[in-house]
């Protein structure tokens, strides 16, 4: 057949021997379809399609079957080819290995490449239209891409600093585990669950001698994680991130906000309403210091240098009209503000605040101290060693990105699939064209 080199470069294939191209009818309701009939060639024959050795053959298989290649214009192509089943002495009786797609799959390398290329790049909704597939069919693609990566790079090699968190999706009723390396920024594994079994994999994944290795472990503060770690890595400095350790008081605060809130309601209750002008009441204090409360959550969570003219206002009014919940606002501040300071001047600092919070005669904060007194070391080594979990929950904003780009996936293994292709640092790229001068010039001759 003429321009045989010029077909397999437009189709893209290699080490394979093209027997024959026709184009398919256009049947009722379908459209015509270019079928490339190949075969592979003879050294890559009767080889085991998962390892890859030469095996007996065994039987001749289901016959023929098609894979999917990339459209040649807008004409869906296809490639046919026998099927036979090899005896692999490891694996069994298995289909035979061709040199154009994966064993498994029914698309070729060079669609899967194309297909994954474009899932990280683009909408779920411009992969299945342009590749014309269905997005479950992305999902089977992309872990197959995936797959191929991990088993030729190494991601766990030189870790020193990692951080540890879980992220939530399909509303918050299930978690994947991920590990980020500080260094790089990068994900480095993700698994779902978040419970010790799942953590304790990725350090069966790693290794003893690895595991040796790890110097730095940051978390938010969750015993469970830290549990692992110390057991995992008691060399390694167990770091409290400096985030959720704010996060906390925050929580506090708004715990004695609420209450303060509710006072105000149930005083406000038991006032008399005053009629005015027009039939409507006019404001009772319970009433009118209930309204202010509920508005100044931003004021009391709010950094002093971004405050508003307005939210300044609010929080004077609150330093003379509720001492107890500004106090719990300053010690909010006091607590945020150690994690700015030197690591020789933040140890006698965190030790007056919990000072404080102990005998400040608020409860959400007196509990809380007790929480940071369990929590001391690891808060003053996330001084000492600037670490935080900064770089981890920006993975974890762009994992809840992708969760909603992969609603539809039968099981989490293509999210985690599709999260390590954008964040790993393997991301895939465009199948490489392999059509030559010279294959131009001979169909020219």
């Amino acid at each position: 057949m003429r321009g045989v080199s010029l077909w397999r470069g437009l189709v893209g294939l290699e080490q394979t021997a093209i027997e024959d191209v026709e184009l398919e009818p256009v049947a009722a309701g379908r459209a015509g379809a270019l079928v490339v009939h190949v075969r592979p060639m003879a050294r890559r024959r009767g080889r085991c399609g998962v390892c890859r050795r030469r095996c007996p053959g065994y039987d001749d298989g289901a016959g023929r079957r098609r894979w999917r290649s990339l459209d040649q214009g807008t004409t869906v192509t296809f490639l046919e080819a026998d099927a036979p089943r090899v005896d692999c002495a490891e694996h069994g009786v298995v289909v035979a290995h061709v040199p154009w797609a994966r064993h498994g799959a029914g698309h070729t390398h060079a669609f899967d490449q194309q297909v994954a290329w474009l899932a990280v790049r683009t909408s779920k909704s411009a992969v299945c239209e342009l590749m014309r597939v269905a997005w479950r069919t992305v999902g089977a693609i992309i872990e197959r891409v995936w797959a191929d990566f991990d088993a030729a790079v190494d991601r766990l090699a030189g870790l020193r600093r990692i951080g540890v968190d879980e992220v939530s999706y399909k509303r918050g009723q299930k978690f994947l585990m991920v590990v980020v390396d500080h260094d790089t920024g990068r994900l480095v594994w993700a698994a779902e669950g978040r419970t010790k079994a799942t953590l304790r994999r990725f350090f069966d994944l790693l290794g003893e001698d690895r595991c040796a290795q790890i110097t730095h472990v940051s978390a938010d503060g969750a015993g469970w994680i830290t549990e692992v770690a110390a057991e995992r890595c008691p060399q390694a400095v167990r770091c409290a991130d400096p985030f959720h350790v704010v996060k906390w008081a925050n929580e506090a605060l708004s715990r004695v906000r609420i209450d303060a809130w509710n006072e105000a309601r149930a005083l406000a209750r038991t006032e008399p309403r005053l009629a005015g002008w027009a039939g409507h009441h006019q404001p009772t204090p319970g009433r009118d210091r209930a309204r202010k409360l509920k508005g100044s959550r931003f004021a009391l969570w709010k950094n002093p240098e971004n405050l508003t003219d307005k939210q300044q206002t609010k929080l004077a009014w609150i330093a003379t009209s509720d001492p107890r919940l500004y106090r719990a606002y300053l010690l909010k501040e006091g607590l945020r503000l150690i994690f700015r300071m030197p690591h020789d001047e933040a140890v006698p600092a965190l030790d007056r605040w919990i000072s404080w919070a102990r005998r400040c005669r608020v409860p959400a904060f007196v509990d809380l101290a007790r929480r940071i007194v369990n929590h001391k070391d690891q808060i003053l080594a996330a001084i000492e060693h600037g670490l935080s979990n900064g770089p981890v929950e920006s993975v974890n904003t762009k994992i809840r990105l992708l969760t909603r780009v992969a609603f539809g996936f039968k099981s989490a293994h293509a999210l985690i699939a599709l999260a390590m292709l954008n964040l790993g640092g393997y991301q895939p790229s465009l199948p490489r064209p392999i059509l030559t001068h010279r294959s131009v010039r001979r169909v020219e001759i």
